[in-house]
């Protein structure tokens, strides 16, 4: 960095980057300065760890070596063999010889390089940085390199970027910027004090600070305190421009309106004429405020006139507005109805299109069961047919046909069993296919019994107990259930009432769902008659109970109601029609998980 003085006395510092001139010229004699826009590139960039070995930037010079002036002739072992000038950054070959950085680098970038003072082969891994020579030549004396314009400094090579930073003969550009102009050093302060077009300087009449080419173009547009004159050439000759808004409404021989022209008054003239106006037409000036106090009272009677009339309109458009809003509350409460409806329903179809795919693949097993089982139908009646063939020509046969029809009757046999075995898997489909048609996903069974008098004997007389019902689940993926009916009752009720439970099964999801069972279970006998006076009864499961454990068996322990309904009641009232009954189990799902 290098130092100066502003026109305020102010220090200003400059980097040496930015004042120093191209080096790559002999101090003795000094060229144009170059623009740094217009100097060739640097060949050894920055970026390259080789190319600057801590020296500062400015100081080496951009090809080829130093162009200094030395105060003692160097000798021929610190010159380059390529540009014959001081070494700079030297370069040792394989051969003995020494180079400048950039020029061994120009060399190496021809093909088949070679030494240009030996001609010998040049190979770029074997050569290496003179480092000995290096500090030789930066120890060698020099005068300094603004010698042309007056410093009679010398110093070693190496001292020079600390003495061009301090050079009072250095040449810098100007510290303000804008201004393009190169001086010495020590002509800075007088350059910012009298000679820098861009220096500080003061408005003589507002004392406001600013570069001096922007003085003129303040004094003739913005000053608020330079002279300017009336434009309406009054006495006043000169005055402040800052004054000349508050001017314009006292000048005398500025052009104003009547302050009555609202009022309908037209005359227009000189400020100095205006009080002569007002007193002369005083009275016609008060007629046309007299005129138009009236026409505004008129107004203003119109206005409360049209003012009663709406608000006579007013209860009538209140009561209307309440109506609409009580239609928009009803509205909105119907729209979120249906909305809740819409959602359950799309649950509801979704739930049903699952159990649809369900069921149309069980259909599919059972065609082609029965086509199977067709077959083999198809395949006895022939085999039958042969044996009634055989049989009656056996009659008159050898003991081979004997043998025949031993083989027939085997393969016969065989068909049989595998018709039989086809039968069973048949009905089992058939059962399943049932069960999948009437299983509900929603936590709600619909079970209906028909043959309610000739099951009610089956009970009394042991036969047969109790009645399971096809299972139903409270999700797709959620719990499995059934119900378990006594028709005779059990345990308490046994014989005088209807017992319902409510049965707990293992699921396919079990693993996914939250154990104990916890949801609340109502059961009920559907009333068919018209009055649906439902019969029925709701419990809460008891979490310590096996009954609502995750099921290791293939069921629960039933837990229900043993006196659920009376034997009277259940068959003198219109709980059972065509000899049969409809028991409803419901499982509140509403706080039920997903798994």
């Amino acid at each position: 960095m290098s130092a100066g003085r502003s026109a305020d006395g102010r220090e200003v510092q400059i980097p040496l980057q930015q004042a120093a001139p191209s080096l790559a010229t002999p101090l003795a004699v000094v060229p144009p300065i170059t623009p740094p826009s217009h100097r060739p590139p640097n060949p050894w960039p920055p970026s390259d760890p080789s190319a600057s070995q801590g020296v500062p930037a400015g100081f080496l010079p951009l090809h080829g070596g130093f162009r200094d002036l030395f105060v003692e002739t160097p000798e021929a072992k610190y010159c380059c063999e390529a540009c014959r000038l001081v070494l700079c950054q030297p370069r040792q070959t394989e051969c003995g010889h020494r180079f400048c950085q950039t020029c061994i680098h120009d060399i190496l970038s021809h093909p088949n390089p070679v030494c240009p003072a030996d001609r010998e082969p040049l190979f770029k891994d074997k050569i290496f940085r003179d480092v000995c020579c290096h500090r030789e030549i930066m120890a060698l004396k020099v005068y300094c390199r603004s010698e042309a314009n007056g410093c009679q400094e010398q110093m070693s090579l190496q001292q020079i970027p600390d003495h061009l930073n301090v050079c009072p003969f250095f040449e810098v550009p100007c510290p303000l910027g804008k201004c393009k102009e190169r001086m010495m050093r020590k002509e800075i302060p007088d350059h910012l004090s009298w000679k820098c077009k861009h220096r500080e300087t003061s408005c003589e009449f507002c004392m406001t600070k600013m570069p001096m080419t922007d003085l003129q173009k303040h004094k003739e547009t913005v000053c608020p305190a330079f002279p300017v004159s009336c434009p309406n050439h009054c006495s006043f000759s000169s005055l402040p421009r800052s004054e000349l808004s508050s001017h314009q409404h006292d000048c005398p021989k500025a052009q104003v309106s009547c302050q009555f022209h609202r009022y309908g008054c037209t005359f227009k003239g000189l400020n100095q004429d205006m009080r002569q106006h007002e007193s002369t037409f005083a009275a016609e000036h008060l007629r046309m405020m007299a005129n138009r106090s009236s026409t505004l009272e008129n107004k203003v009677e119109d206005v409360k006139g049209e003012l009663l009339e709406r608000y006579k309109v007013l209860p009538a458009l209140n009561s209307r507005l309440s109506e609409l809003e009580n239609q928009n509350d009803e509205l909105r409460e119907k729209n979120r109805q249906m909305e809740q409806k819409l959602a359950t329903m799309q649950k509801l179809m979704s739930t049903h299109s699952e159990k649809l795919l369900e069921v149309e693949l069980e259909l599919r097993s059972l065609r082609v069961l029965r086509d199977e089982v067709e077959n083999l139908r198809g395949t006895m009646e022939n085999v039958r047919t042969r044996l009634n063939a055989l049989e009656q020509g056996g009659r008159s046969g050898t003991g081979s046909t004997t043998h025949t029809l031993a083989s027939l009757e085997t393969q016969l046999n065989r068909h049989d069993d595998m018709l039989s075995v086809h039968d069973i898997r048949l009905a089992d489909m058939d059962l399943r296919f049932q069960v999948l048609e009437t299983a509900s996903y929603n936590g709600t069974l619909i079970w209906k019994i028909r043959d309610y008098k000739r099951r009610k004997q089956e009970a009394v007389a042991a036969k047969t107990l109790s009645l399971y019902s096809q299972p139903f689940y409270t999700g797709y993926f959620g719990y499995k259930m059934c119900a378990r009916v006594y028709l005779n009752g059990d345990g308490m009720g046994k014989g005088t009432h209807l017992s319902l439970f409510f049965v707990v099964m293992r699921g396919e999801y079990d693993a996914l769902l939250p154990w104990p069972f916890k949801q609340k279970v109502t059961l009920m006998l559907m009333d068919q008659g018209p009055s649906r006076k439902h019969l029925g009864d709701a419990f809460k499961p008891d979490p310590n109970s096996s009954s609502f454990r995750r099921p290791a068996a293939e069921m629960n322990i039933a837990s229900g109601c043993p006196l659920f309904v009376s034997q009277s009641v259940l068959e003198t009232g219109s709980y059972i029609k065509d000899d049969t009954i409809f028991i409803k189990v419901t499982v509140d799902t509403s706080d039920l998980p997903d798994p």
